[in-house]
């Protein structure tokens, strides 16, 4: 099975065809969503019809001797449902709001465009992004891309999975407290959650602003080095979107790890991890360690068992803001589980939500401090426990779940609320052979260190996607 960049080569040297990618595409698509519940909408005439396009562009510059345009022209993607297309509604999985077609497209989906990617269709999520497990009570839930008994993660669980089963080369998704690198770990797919700021949010779905980012999920890191390259960048219209020049990820990504210092917690991370989530994080740093890194045992600040509340106090006290109009006027509308996620921010005193956003900036500076100047990359679990089932974390799954929610964002919150970038990587199967994650983290901005080390762990130690991915 191909990832992005095998695609993009063979297309632009001729030994591939748009049309036949997206038709294999669709196809799988179509089996994805039987099996899965990825997709919210498969475009299928509207994707063939871009292929078709792609093909007469790739062409005609072949004749002519000329490099095609577009970094990504004719490989086909989908992205999660919470990105504005022109003419097209966005539902964010829910039924909430009136179906109503968007006058433009969100800085990530034009950027896409412009590159040439072909468009297959929009991907099922948490309703409004409010959820960790792929739970949704409207759309259905999306489930797990190796097993369905199994939660795909979420909230960005249909990118995940259509990853996984092969449906698309690579997705969009976003992550406010882990719904990027929760589906990716436990679908073992690679997810980034980039530095607060990195990629601009313009026309995209407003969850938490102050902790909200987008992020790439694909089969290879050298495939996520590619889409940086294509979505890094200020617009002037997201406020937050940094203007610090672009790398080129993708020249960066083969440079290994040699004399790169892994950072290894002896405190909060290894609290509470499933012995084989323990063993796998280990086997991961055995890997890097051959391969030349420096494996640095440290204590972290004793301020990060907080992040993940401080995190909490300031996503929901946002959401709740964002939601208070639709609450009094279509409460009706919302699932019970989302609603009352929706209006957690309710028991939030402002001057909480305020001093969540003050404390922020000097616990970075202090955690950048303390960590990264002893280490290059800090290594955790993704999820420090198994996969869960999904009857295990559904509303009626008693007292235990509140306990198995936390735990499944207890290692990636922290990094939200910091603005960090952390970069989720399979790290093996477990017994019950679902999906591994681990999590490296970085100081703000290195996201080319950590293609680095997953680019090695995955050269290191290869992880095949489903056997039923294959239609």
């Amino acid at each position: 099975m191909r990832d992005l960049c095998e695609a993009v080569d063979g297309l632009r040297e001729g030994r591939l065809q748009s049309a036949e990618l997206v038709r294999e595409a669709i196809a799988r698509a179509r089996l994805a969503q039987l099996r899965h519940n990825c997709f919210v909408q498969i475009d299928a005439e509207g994707a063939m019809a871009a292929a078709e396009m792609a093909d007469a562009l790739l062409q005609g510059c072949a004749r002519e001797g000329v490099h095609p345009p577009g970094a990504l022209l004719g490989v086909p993607l989908a992205h999660k449902d919470m990105f504005e297309r022109e003419g097209r509604p966005t539902s964010c999985a829910s039924k909430v709001r009136e179906p109503r077609a968007a006058r433009g497209s969100a800085t990530v989906i034009s950027r896409l465009d412009l590159a040439g990617a072909v468009d297959l269709g929009t991907l099922n999520m948490a309703e409004f992004a409010l959820g960790a497990t792929g739970h949704n009570a409207t759309m259905g839930d999306c489930r797990n891309a190796w097993d369905p008994q199994f939660i795909s993660g979420g909230s960005s669980s249909g990118s995940a999975v259509a990853v996984a089963s092969g449906a698309v080369f690579a997705s969009l998704g976003s992550d406010t407290g882990g719904s990027v690198r929760i589906p990716a770990s436990a679908n073992g797919v690679i997810g980034l959650k980039p530095t607060y700021g990195l990629i601009p949010r313009t026309g995209s779905m407003k969850l938490s602003p102050s902790i909200d980012v987008i992020g790439p999920m694909a089969r290879s890191a050298r495939d996520i080095a590619l889409l940086l390259e294509v979505l890094a960048g200020a617009d002037g219209l997201d406020a937050c979107s940094s203007s610090r020049p672009r790398p080129r990820y993708t020249q960066q990504i083969s440079r290994g790890v040699e004399e790169l210092r892994i950072g290894v917690p002896r405190n909060y991370f290894p609290v509470g991890v499933a012995p084989s989530i323990r063993s796998a994080m280990e086997a991961s740093l055995g890997l890097l360690e051959r391969a030349g890194a420096t494996l640095v045992p440290l204590d972290v600040p004793q301020e990060v068992a907080a992040m993940a509340e401080l995190s909490r106090a300031v996503v929901y006290a946002e959401a709740t803001a964002l939601h208070a109009a639709g609450l009094r006027n279509m409460g009706s509308r919302y699932t019970p589980q989302v609603r009352l996620r929706a209006s957690t921010g309710l028991g939030i005193p402002a001057p909480v939500y305020l001093e969540a956003l003050q404390w922020r900036l000097p616990v970075l500076r202090r955690f950048v401090e303390q960590v990264f100047s002893r280490c290059d990359v800090l290594q955790t679990p993704t999820i420090p426990i198994p996969v869960p089932r999904r009857d295990e974390t559904d509303v009626g799954a008693g007292p235990a779940l509140w306990e198995l929610l936390a735990q499944l964002v207890r290692c990636t919150a922290p990094f939200n609320y910091l603005g960090l970038p952390a970069i989720s990587v399979p790290a093996g199967l477990d017994s019950r052979g679902l999906p591994i994650g681990a999590q490296y983290v970085a100081r703000p901005f290195a996201e080319t260190v950590l293609l680095r080390v997953a680019a090695v762990q995955q050269r290191e130690a290869p992880l095949p996607l489903p056997v039923r991915a294959t239609p």
